[in-house]
């Protein structure tokens, strides 16, 4: 787990290695245990090459396996961020290809695959990664980030020069770079809460999306995508839910056993939910020493999974954990939280994660974590609403549902906003549409309001709706697994465990357990109206039950409470202020409406409360001019 940054430049043009290495260090906090660059001449002198690491040592604890690393003949050098956990068999198959290795770890491993295999080697990787591959046999420069875009790579064009960065931050530093406000970003944050690959808010600054590879050859990039989602293509062919349990079983044991291979302390980030409990279960079979389990709460305890994780904890005989994160110190690691994003913060979860990984990184190296078994599985309740939604559509028609039930349900009280998203969401007829609304911030019609003019929307990438003949319930599983999750959910698990010098792995983002799970039909993600019923149905009996029988609540932060009792000062100063430049850019009576509204208590609007907020943070952290995002919006009427 390490930063890198980059570029490919004309020699003319090219930054030196001092400018690299400068470069490369503001990515400390990402590989604190070393760092190194180097320039290389590339096309007959016409491009250099720079190549910068910082390191997070995992795997193979000696300098010898530190970056950026040569293969053996000196033809390829790489500098690559990730783990490849089945680095242990693909060694065994390149060495019997006659490869002879001086390492113990996977960045070897992974540089003798691209040059022995070149782009086909992603298909047979079991990891996260973001790399840049350069090889001097044909002049070339590979890129690539991993299926579900766990590690980020952003590339940036200046001219003819190309920058890559494992964070947004370190390409703004680049000397002479220029970047302008894209409006498009915006556009999509305010639906999805997220900027949608492969945008960013600076436009000159691009995400590779996920599952995708980029080639760079005498000048010219192209992009390509390499991985879809299974459920997309692979028929759901498993007729027993019985058989289903048992495949999921011994995939996911191995998951996580090889997620689990690591020369640093290792331990696991525990909610309390069935997720993380039930990776803690896997971890726990395949460990010959008590597992070091972490977990955050709040003070107020209707919104704190602290004593579930103990008890979970406890049952395993963990060495356990526990931190508080109080209102003052949310607040305070906020703008912290932006920078490291390079873009607003999606998720009020992302502080708490912060300070949980900064302290975690006192005691070891790498967590294993929970993250998508709901994307993979079915577990979130929309997933049951998906399922039924052509019948609720067939039962009211588009006027039942604008003239009566969407104006009732907007008058039900402020604790009611579930029903109210509920509501929004099944407005939608097409089920494209509909996969924004569920966890998105803004209705088009709100949207349009809060810009308070017409514009030319940005379409956004089709990729993320393509998923074609199959259900609604996959079509909205297809939707977060290449948006929702890449570009919000594990954008949110990189930056903030990085953001404390700490790996993440995550056993349900596997490849191979993505296939499993694509070939498990509806009726059995979801069985009497739950979610993830061949996981609960796995780990029933290691788990303690009543984990199981708790009502889901996912990480819940308690916002909405801050923003109107003991920290209502700063949503009036991010929003309400002559220093906000929100207001000075969209609708500022609008924004006076939705903050009234929350404060006296007649309408929940944290969710797009918290989307303006983190947006006016994420502008005054990067200093970004209210005057430019209205020439911004200027050019789009």
């Amino acid at each position: 787990m390490c930063g890198v940054f980059g570029w490919v430049a004309r020699s003319e043009t090219s930054p030196g290695l001092d400018v690299l290495k400068a470069l490369t260090d503001l990515l400390h906090h990402r590989g604190p245990d070393g760092g190194d660059a180097v320039l290389i001449s590339a096309s007959d002198g016409e491009y250099r090459v720079g190549l910068g690491h910082r390191r997070l040592a995992i795997v193979d604890l000696t300098d010898a396996a530190t970056q950026p690393m040569w293969s053996a003949d000196r033809s390829c050098c790489i500098t690559y961020n990730g783990e490849i956990y089945n680095y242990i068999e693909l060694r065994a198959e390149l060495e019997q290809l006659g490869c002879v290795f001086h390492t113990t770890g996977d960045t070897e491993i992974l540089l003798a695959a691209l040059q022995i295999w070149g782009k086909d080697a992603l298909s047979r990787l079991r990891g996260m990664f973001a790399f840049a591959f350069f090889d001097s046999r044909d002049q070339s420069i590979l890129f690539a980030r991993d299926p579900f875009g766990k590690k980020p790579l952003f590339l940036c064009r200046k001219g003819e020069d190309l920058f890559f960065s494992s964070e947004v931050a370190a390409l703004l530093a680049v000397p002479g770079l220029k970047t302008s406000f894209d409006l498009a970003a915006l556009d999509g944050y305010l639906l999805d809460r997220y900027a949608p690959s492969p945008r960013t808010f600076f436009g000159e600054v691009e995400k590779l999306p996920a599952g995708s590879l980029a080639v760079w050859r005498a000048g010219r990039l192209t992009v390509e995508r390499y991985f879809t989602p299974p459920l997309a293509h692979v028929t759901a062919d498993i007729d027993n839910f019985d058989h289903a349990v048992a495949e999921f079983t011994e995939v996911f044991d191995e998951a996580v056993r090889i997620r689990m291979r690591s020369d640093a302390p290792y331990g696991l980030f525990l909610s309390g939910g069935v997720d993380s409990s039930s990776v803690l279960a896997f971890m726990a079979s395949n460990a010959t020493r008590p597992i070091k389990t972490f977990s955050v709460g709040f003070e107020d305890p209707s919104y704190s999974e602290l004593s579930f994780a103990r008890l979970a904890a406890k049952h395993f005989e963990a060495e356990h954990e526990e931190h508080v994160i109080t209102p003052d110190q949310f607040f305070e690691l906020w703008p912290e939280a932006a920078r490291l994003r390079g873009a607003p913060v999606s998720e009020a979860s992302d502080m708490p994660i912060l300070l949980l990984a900064r302290a975690a990184s006192e005691k070891v190296k790498v967590v294993l974590t929970g993250e998508g078994a709901d994307e993979l599985f079915g577990g979130y309740p929309k997933y049951v609403a998906e399922l039924y939604a052509q019948y609720y559509h067939a039962a009211t028609g588009p006027w039942l549902h604008e003239s009566i039930v969407a104006p009732v349900v907007e008058q039900l009280p402020f604790g009611l906003r579930r029903v109210k998203v509920l509501s929004k969401a099944l407005g939608q007829r097409d089920a494209a549409d509909r996969v924004r609304i569920w966890f998105g911030g803004l209705s088009p019609a709100e949207r349009n309001a809060l810009f308070d003019r017409k514009l030319r929307h940005a379409r956004p990438d089709p990729f993320p709706f393509s998923a074609r003949n199959v259900s609604n319930l996959r079509k909205a599983e297809f939707f977060d697994q290449t948006s929702w999750l890449p570009d919000n959910t594990l954008e949110r698990a990189d930056r903030m465990l990085m953001g404390g010098s700490i790996e993440g792995r995550m056993p349900f983002m596997d490849v191979e357990l993505a296939r499993l799970a694509a070939r498990i039909p509806d009726r059995f993600h979801i069985r009497r109206l739950k979610g993830k019923a061949v996981l609960r149905a796995a780990v029933k009996g290691r788990v303690p039950e009543i984990l199981f029988r708790r009502k889901k609540i996912g990480f819940r932060v308690p916002v909405n409470i801050w923003f109107r009792e003991s920290h209502s000062h700063v949503v009036f100063d991010l929003l309400c202020s002559g220093d906000s430049r929100v207001r000075k850019v969209l609708n500022a009576t609008l924004i006076d409406r939705y903050v009234a509204e929350h404060m006296d208590g007649r309408s929940n609007n944290e969710r797009i409360l918290w989307s303006l907020c983190s947006l006016e943070q994420f502008i005054r952290v990067y200093d970004i001019g209210a005057d430019e995002i209205i020439e911004a919006l200027a050019g789009a009427l």
